[in-house]
């Protein structure tokens, strides 16, 4: 089973200050925690139902349930959570999917 952490962010108000911290500060403290293999960002979101909900979503994947939990316990995945909440706190809706 492999399980993804999705972060599904709404448009912030000042686009480019919240793209230029995400780049360059939260995804290198992202990309360091352990146990992570990959992660995808997906900047032109889009809905066929009208305007998309979401600005920006990035997905980080796992190996599996015991992997994750080893990452989401790390100093790195704290520091990564105690940046997310400076700059996306109100922003951001975080999801734990599970593949079977």
């Amino acid at each position: 089973m492999t399980i993804k952490l999705v972060a599904l962010y709404k448009r912030p108000s000042v686009e480019v200050a919240f793209l230029t911290h995400y780049e360059q500060v939260h995804l290198p403290l992202m990309q360091k925690v352990p146990h992570l293999e990959k992660v995808e960002v997906f900047r032109d979101v889009s809905s066929p139902f009208g305007e998309a909900p979401y600005f920006l979503v990035a997905e980080m994947h796992f190996a599996d349930r015991a992997r994750f939990d080893a990452a989401m316990a790390s100093p790195e995945n704290r520091a990564a959570g105690k940046d997310l909440m400076t700059f996306a706190k109100d922003l951001v809706t975080l999801l734990v999917l599970a593949s079977e």
